[in-house]
């Protein structure tokens, strides 16, 4: 077929509009490429070959996103029966269309400009962040930007393009040309397997080939990086972040990290391998309780004189009551990340919500060397934030809601559900606290039955909007965040009322903190009252105290095992506050992209902008007031605590496989014969 029939075919019949869209969007993302580089060239690296190269890779990401857009389009066009072409309906749903794909095209590109403006790359795991914060973003948009001129833009935009293409005859060929469909195959079938391939094909990395980031953006799809991010959850840190050199970041995180009961397994730099001396061990069941949404604020002991926790207080005054602990985040995800990797907060999304986030060196890792048998034990379904799928990539055995969603197929753990006859409540979150804390019993009791000692992670529900809980229980009325508190302390006073009558209660330790506070909203981008969670360690045989040094989140397991005397091998970043050195204290705090270390009376803060503020923090309210000249050890502390964080998960590197021989024979070493 000679070049002349091919371009009839395509641009002067049924599939006219078709490609000239395709045509015009690449065109237009070149020229957005091109005014990039310019824009850029400050950055640019400029090496013809590496320039070529992005533009050539970029036009294959724009050529996939454009044939995406139009995929529906192109499997129309083909399948369409030739009798009804240019019926109404035909037209109908063609200029639907058709405006639906222009103005999500427009769109994008012209997002794009002040998104390249503010950080100087294509769309990321920020822009999909700007879905979860809505408001702020909608806010901070109509602010900073003409609103009603840009979307009279855009409105002007799809009205020419649909007006230039009807006029040069695009519409009058795709509505006249009557070809049979298996005529429309023999070039529409190509385009939509091409579609296909170039979807499933093109990865972003494949534009990641140069050291130079602007190069390496010009070589992307801001559209195709979206989804990517969306994907991958993740947001890189060595891109958006200041950094220190690796061997510099290590250095400075042994020397922190180092309790007064441990040492180093070698002397490679980067090796945070620690083997923790014990005393006399104790091995109780534990439960660690989470309770969603619990702020400090709630509880007596911190100021609140509303009466809505009773339980939690006197259960205070009876335990080890950590009275200046931080959660690392402000959402569920991040207080399970603390809990059970006891590792600061990754920039982006929570490593819980990650791919490629099971069989970590975990909390799960060392109480499984001690034969504990670990449940992960909520209410809801556990496939929300992909919780069953990182539980049990750890080893979790699930019990949850489980409304016929699946575990990943690698994932070879038990999964119980919690059936009807056993719900006496149900929201949209998942069942009541108290029908939540009947099946941690049943476990426990199966457990006990057998022999084995066991370790669960209870995730509660009830303090979570809308704040429905079973009635009469307390006298509070529903639907208030300070009714559903006190119906989530009354439960846990009876969840441990009936503890008590089981036979395994007085070998049974129980841990219960927050997730994160019910409010992380302020003045400040973080706000360090909003981090202020309360914790517990119940039922240990242990004289109660209050532990008033600072502590994170991170901290409170590995202080646990300090009190049951382990000996173990770890390489999680959470320290036994008891074996810590003085002065060694510090809390992480963090939302998706601005993280932070406090320590002492000083809160060193840095962004996905390069950016790192100090703040000195007001003992009287927490508030802060920034600092002109910055502690460069506090910042060397914060930059090298989350940039080797960030370097081993993406690396692979807090994998516990590696470990496990070396763990076991570690631990083994301290046992008696």
């Amino acid at each position: 077929m000679d070049p002349k029939t091919i371009f009839a075919k395509l641009f002067k019949g049924r599939s006219t509009v078709l490609f000239s869209i395709l045509i015009l969007y690449i065109t237009l993302s070149c020229v957005v490429r091109v005014v990039f580089m310019f824009w850029s060239s400050k950055d640019l690296d400029f090496n013809f070959l590496h320039i070529l190269k992005a533009f050539f890779t970029g036009f294959f990401f724009d050529l996939a996103v454009g044939a995406l857009f139009l995929l529906l389009y192109a499997v129309y066009l083909l399948i369409f029966p030739k009798r009804w072409i240019g019926s109404k309906f035909d037209r109908i749903f063609t200029y639907f269309y058709l405006v639906l794909i222009l103005v999500i095209m427009y769109f994008s590109l012209l997002a794009e400009i002040p998104f390249w403006d503010e950080f100087g790359v294509r769309f990321n795991f920020i822009a999909v962040d700007y879905l979860i914060y809505t408001y702020e973003v909608v806010e901070n948009i109509n602010q900073s930007y003409p609103l009603p001129l840009i979307f009279g833009a855009l409105i002007a935009l799809v009205w020419l393009t649909l007006f230039l293409l009807k006029r040069k005859g695009a519409f009058r060929n795709t509505f006249s040309d009557k070809r049979s469909i298996s005529k429309r195959s023999t070039y529409l079938f190509p385009v939509i397997i091409i579609t296909i391939g170039l979807g499933l094909l093109m990865k972003n990395k494949m534009a990641e080939s140069t050291d130079n980031l602007v190069l390496n953006e010009l070589g992307k799809n801001g559209v195709f990086s979206f989804f990517t991010a969306f994907k991958a959850n993740e947001l890189d840190y060595d891109t958006f972040y200041p950094k220190i050199s690796d061997k510099e970041a290590y250095k400075i995180l042994k020397d922190l990290l180092v309790q007064e009961n441990q040492t180093y397994d070698s002397n490679k730099f980067d090796d945070i391998s620690r083997n923790t001396q014990g005393n006399i061990e104790q091995k109780p069941n534990i439960i660690l309780i989470t309770i969603e949404s619990f702020s400090g604020d709630f509880i007596k002991a911190f100021g609140n004189k509303d009466n809505i926790t009773p339980n939690f207080d006197k259960l205070a005054e009876e335990s080890i009551f950590f009275t200046n602990l931080y959660a690392t985040g402000t959402r569920t995800v991040r207080g399970m990340e603390a809990l059970t990797l006891s590792v600061p907060a990754t920039p982006g999304n929570s490593i819980v919500r990650r791919p490629n986030n099971q069989d970590l060196f975990s909390i799960s890792t060392i109480v499984k060397s001690k034969d504990y048998q670990p449940y992960f034990i909520y209410g809801g379904d556990g496939y929300f934030d992909n919780m069953n799928n990182f539980f049990g990539g750890q080893g979790f055995d699930i019990v949850d809601r489980n409304r016929g969603n699946a575990l990943s197929d690698d994932i070879k753990t038990q999964r119980f559900q919690i059936p009807d006859n056993e719900v006496s409540f149900e929201n949209a979150w998942g069942i009541c606290d108290e029908d939540l804390y009947k099946q941690s019993l049943k476990y426990a009791d199966r457990n006990s039955k057998a022999g084995k000692p066991f370790f669960q992670f209870v995730m509660t529900t009830s303090n979570h909007k809308p704040y429905t809980f079973p009635n009469g229980k307390i006298d509070l009325p529903q639907g208030n965040r300070n009714a559903a508190v006190k119906y989530t302390d009354y439960a846990l006073g009876k969840f441990l009322t009936e503890a008590k009558t089981k036979p395994w209660f007085k070998n049974t330790v129980f841990v219960i903190v927050a997730d994160h506070c019910a409010n992380s909203a302020g003045k400040w981008e973080i706000n360090i009252k909003n981090h202020h969670i309360p914790a517990i360690i119940y039922n240990l045989p242990h004289t109660p105290e209050k532990i008033g040094r600072l502590t994170s989140q991170i901290d409170l397991m590995p202080t646990l095992f300090g009190y049951l005397g382990w000996r173990y091998e770890t390489s999680l970043y959470g320290k036994d506050i008891n074996q810590t050195k003085p002065g060694g204290e510090r809390a992480f705090l963090g939302n998706y992209r601005t993280l932070g270390m406090l320590k002492g009376d000083v809160f060193t803060q840095i962004d996905d902008k390069k950016r790192t503020k100090q703040f000195t923090v007001s003992a009287k309210d927490q508030s802060l007031s920034e600092v002109k000249n910055n502690n460069n050890d506090l910042v060397s502390q914060t930059i090298a605590y989350y940039q080797t964080a960030s370097e081993r998960f993406k690396n692979g590197r807090m994998k516990a496989t590696k470990n496990i021989r070396t763990l076991k024979k570690n631990t083994s070493k301290f046992l008696p014969n």
